[in-house]
Order: C-alpha cells, then structure tokens, then sequence
C-alpha cells in the first residue's frame, strides 16, 4: 500500500479554515458538513504553526542559490496550469531562495515527444531537481527511469502517474514523488454543491436528476474521478440520477460550448444539471446556457473545478452553481517545499496531497478576493 501524506497550504494556511475536508468519497452533505466544521478549528490551528515555520525550515536547510531546478509543464495556454506555474516561479525564487536564472519552465505544448526532449535537456545540463507535469501521466516510468539513473530527484505534479508506479518508488526507493489533489474529492464536492440547491437538482419534479458530463481527456485520471464521483455524491444521497449525454471536451471552452449546444437543442428542458470536469468547460456551457436562452440556477444548473477567476465571479453573480477550488497556491508551494527536501537528503513520501475547498456563494467572495 502506497504511503500518503497530506500536505498543508503554507501562505494560505488562513484560508484553509474556509472549507477543509478529508478527501475521498462522498457522505451525504450533512455528513460532510459536520465533519468540516469539526477538522477546521484544529486544521487552521495546524496550518497556522505551520505556515510560520516550514518555508524558512525549507530554505535554511539547503543552500540554493546555486541549484537549478527543470520545469515542464504539459502546455502553456492550460488556464490552471498557467497559475500554477506562475505560483511556482513566484515561491521558488521570492521565497525560497533560488535565482530567476536558474528556475527553468519550458512548454510542453502538449506534445510528449516534445516534452519528452526538454526533459533529456534537463538532464544533460545536469539540474538538480524537476518539477514535472507531464502530458501523458502514462510517460512516468520512462521519465522516472531516465531521471534516476542520472541521479536527479523528481516531483511529478497536476497530472498523477499509476499507483503501481508509485509503489515503484517506494519500493525500488527512486527520489520520485507525485505532488496533487485528490480528484475523487473535487468530484464529490460538485455533485454535493448540486445536492445543496432548494431542489437537489431535480427543477422539473420528476423525481430523478437529468444531466450531461462535459468530460476532460478520459484518459487523465483527474477527468475520471471527477467524472464518476459527481455523480457518486449524487447516489449515495439516494437521488435518482438519469445520464443523457457524456462527451470528452478536452478541458477546451470552445468545444464545451459546442457540446454545450448540441446537447440544448437535443435534449432542451430535460437537461438539469451541465456537470464540467473544469472551469474552462464551464465557462463554455455557459455561453451555450445563455444563447439558449436559459438561466443557471433558475431552469438549469451547472457546476465546474478549478476556482478560474472569471468562474468565481459567475458563482457571485449566479451564473454558475458552484465551482472547486484546485488549489494552485498551496499544490505549488508544497511541490517546491519537496523539492528542497530533496535537496536536502531528506526521504520524501511516493504521494502528498493537497484538499479542495468547495466554493459556493457563500464563500466565493472570500476566495477571489484571495485570487485577485
């Protein structure tokens, strides 16, 4: 059994007390409610001395100024990954220590041959540690493979590799850790914002939920999880749930509308819930919602992941139902905390992981005020 370590945002440790939950699969919202409010008084406290200490211990331990760290990220015009490279950049040098010079980030442009080259750059120049997401998660045991017999530790992130490739890791003790969210939790979390509204989903009273599922790449493990556990929350709170449509947008707006569309004028009013494995998605059902002439959260509801900023101020505004705040700051804080340890000499977990916050209206003002 792989070990699993959860990791606490360290400038966000403040945050957390806003909507910290255990990750995994779905209770009922009552259920989750009363656990939350039970962890958040001792988890802020926890993230709180944490927060003070950790970064400094980080940086003190290792000198860094002359070490070079290797980013690849799987594409630069990936909304998400765009904050979270740029949180990475910010902490490693800001924070941390590290010259501007010598924190490398190179686009994989969603090509993994591509990426795949800049990884051997890596190498052959001999940086001392990578910070991976990688275009197909499939690629680790290549990557893992050509970075440890150079010797340079490795921090796979967003994007997760098979758990027998992490069991490999311990196993075989590689210098090789995978830094995320667990994606059964950002999918739990939208079917709950569903099961939170005056109806629980059901507008037109017929006694089941009619939705469609805007997919990512159902190869990705996060597109998988969030698209099964959504409806998972659902079921497991008894709700009868009926699927009209499941399509791969491929995190792309512009085919989320597009699928958005179609599935309007083929279904029309039976469509009651528009579930989008992102935001980016989201975002386009949401043109498609409007040209239709529908109103979320009056004849039609629909949720996405991530916290983009443009779909937290829809969630304000009423015209998403809820969002789930992936949360790039502390996912890349942790990521180059870890990757100092490895600097360090120090023994890292295979997996560390890092909480969703649900994001509703009743908090959504919060978290983009902290976005903003």
């Amino acid at each position: 059994m792989r070990m699993t370590k959860k990791v606490t945002a360290m400038a966000l440790a403040s945050m957390m007390a806003l909507s910290l939950a255990g990750c995994g699969s779905s209770s009922t919202t009552a259920t989750t409610a009363a656990a939350t409010e039970a962890a958040t008084t001792a988890a802020a406290s926890e993230a709180a001395s944490e927060a003070a200490t950790t970064a400094a211990e980080a940086a003190g331990t290792v000198d860094v100024a002359d070490k070079k760290v290797g980013i690849s990220i799987y594409k630069f015009d990936d909304n998400f990954m765009t904050l979270y490279r740029t949180e990475l950049v910010r902490y490693l040098t800001e924070d941390l220590g590290f010259k501007a010079e010598n924190v490398v980030v190179q686009d994989g442009k969603g090509d993994q041959a591509e990426q795949t080259n800049q990884i051997q750059n890596f190498i052959t120049q001999k940086y001392d540690v990578l910070i991976l997401n990688l275009v197909q998660a499939s690629s680790a045991p290549e990557i893992t493979d050509m970075c440890n017999e150079a010797g340079i530790p490795v921090v796979y992130i967003n994007r997760e590799p098979d758990e027998a490739e992490e069991q490999r890791w311990e196993s075989e003790g590689i210098n090789a850790t995978y830094v995320g969210c667990d994606a059964r939790q950002s999918g739990t979390y939208q079917g709950e914002e569903i099961l939170e509204t005056a109806n629980k989903g059901d507008i037109n009273g017929d006694g089941k939920v009619s939705y469609i599922m805007i997919q990512g790449d159902p190869e990705n493990v996060d597109a998988q999880y969030r698209t099964e556990f959504s409806v998972k929350a659902l079921t497991d709170a008894g709700v009868e749930v009926e699927e009209l449509l499941k399509q791969r947008g491929d995190w792309d707006q512009a085919k989320a509308q597009q699928i958005a569309q179609d599935a309007l004028t083929q279904y029309g009013d039976k469509i009651e819930v528009i579930f989008c494995n992102n935001d980016a998605m989201a975002l386009g059902a949401l043109q498609a919602i409007e040209a239709a002439g529908r109103k979320v959260n009056e004849d039609i509801y629909l949720v996405g992941v991530d916290a983009l900023t443009e779909a937290v101020q829809n969630v304000i505004d009423g015209k998403q139902t809820g969002t789930v705040f992936n949360n790039h700051f502390a996912q890349a804080q942790a990521a180059s905390d870890i990757a100092v340890k490895f600097l360090g000499g120090e023994k890292v977990d295979a997996v560390n992981m890092v909480n969703y916050e649900k994001v509703t209206q009743d908090n959504a003002q919060e978290i983009l005020d902290m976005l903003k």
